[in-house]
Formats: C-alpha cells, structure tokens, sequence
C-alpha cells in the first residue's frame, strides 16, 4: 500500500487566497526557487507551455503603469494614485504566467490545463514558505495597452495574474465548507 504524504494533504487543505501582505520583499531568488519546483507540472507537449513576466522591487512601476493605461480618464484621476500605491508598495511580487496563444483547441487547452496546474503548484509551495497568493483574471489581461507595456508578446494569453506576499497568519480567512467527493461523484462499479 502506499504512503499517504499527510503534508501535501494538509497544506492544501490549509491555504488560502491572500489579498493582503505585511509589505516585505520577497527574494528574486526565493521567487525562481519557487518557479524551478513550480514547473514540475505535467504538460502534455514537448515543451513546457509556459513563460513568465516578474515585476518586483522597482520593476512593479511597470505593472502598476501598464494597469492604468486601461484606465478611461475619470477612473484614472480617482483610482489612479491607490492603484500605483498598491502594486507599488503593498504587492511585493507580481507575476504574470503566459502561455502561447493556440488555435487548436485540444492544444489549447492542454497548455491551459498544464499552466493552471503549475499555478496551482506555486501556491502550495508559496504557502509552504508564508507567502500567499492571489490569482486574478482581471479584463486588462486581454486590453492591447496593458500587454504591450507589461511586456506580454504578440500571440500569448495571460493565464494568471498573482500578486504574492508576505502575509500575517492571524489575519487568514477560515477555510469555507468543501462538499465531499462522494457528493460530486457519479459511480458506475
């Protein structure tokens, strides 16, 4: 019989989304430990589908200018200065996971499957380390401005957007009532 790992268990079990971090900076190196384990997720091509834009310490002006450029002019003048604030100073890393636009669509969503995947795998490990994660899908993802001044390439899809962080424990949401697999499962024995 196998050996049932109770920590891969419980930490995903325990983790959380986390849209508030104490402000302390992350390593670039704790980061691309992160990402070296993070691409141990299955993908079905002969190449890893992903690639990924970092902003960290002055780098996240870049990212913090290219959401603003999706701004229309009023939200821009009223938002403008908390969004800078925010990516600026709160977020300590944002990250951007890409993968090639696809027309094909088994291709597709092979490497969208593999890319949320290792999503998934950064999160369990971020959080192994104290450091939590927010995955956002925001529309500026899809806005011409935004991908040309983040650095996206022609022919990429943003996956993920993740803002990570430093977080305080005490302040972690409880984790909401899961329905239990035998609820979900359809059976045929």
């Amino acid at each position: 019989m196998t050996q049932v790992n109770e920590g891969i268990a419980a930490t995903i079990r325990e983790r959380r989304t986390i849209n508030q971090f104490t402000g302390e900076v992350i390593p670039k190196e704790v980061m691309l430990a992160l990402l070296d384990d993070a691409v141990w997720a299955p993908f079905h091509s002969r190449n890893e589908p992903w690639r990924f834009i970092m902003y960290l310490g002055a780098g996240r002006k870049q990212f913090s200018d290219a959401v603003l450029l999706t701004y229309p002019k009023d939200k821009l003048e009223k938002l403008g200065p908390q969004v800078e604030d925010a990516y600026c100073k709160q977020v300590p890393v944002t990250l951007l996971v890409l993968i090639e636009e696809e027309p094909r669509p088994k291709e597709w969503e092979e490497a969208f499957s593999a890319a949320s995947a290792l999503i998934q795998n950064l999160q369990l490990l971020a959080w192994e380390r104290g450091i939590g994660v927010v995955w956002k899908t925001n529309e500026y993802n899809w806005s011409p401005e935004f991908r040309e001044a983040a650095g996206v390439k022609p022919g990429e899809k943003v996956v993920g957007t993740l803002h990570l962080g430093y977080f305080d424990p005490v302040k972690v949401r409880k984790a909401k009532q899961r329905k239990s697999a035998a609820e979900l499962t359809t059976l045929f024995e």
